[in-house]
């Protein structure tokens, strides 16, 4: 039970914590560069997204040919 209290205390951040870490970003990056880091993690998050979505697509079919008999293994 003391394991989950240390796990969630690691994510208990505060407002001046978060402060603290927007600046050292900033100080980090630059003002700049901000917009075109989160671009590309954007970018990053849809294609990701899009992957799963045709993971998902591909055993949906899978499973769909699987119910109705159409599986190579048994065509073979």
């Amino acid at each position: 039970m003391d394991e989950n209290k240390i796990v969630y205390a690691l994510f208990n951040l505060g407002p001046m914590e978060i402060f603290f870490i927007v600046v050292v970003i900033l100080i980090l990056f630059g003002a700049k560069r901000i917009p075109e880091i989160a671009k590309g993690i954007g970018q990053g998050i849809r294609e990701f997204k899009g992957a799963i979505d045709g993971a998902k697509k591909d055993i949906e079919n899978v499973g769909k040919d699987i119910e109705s008999g159409n599986d190579k293994k048994s065509s073979e």
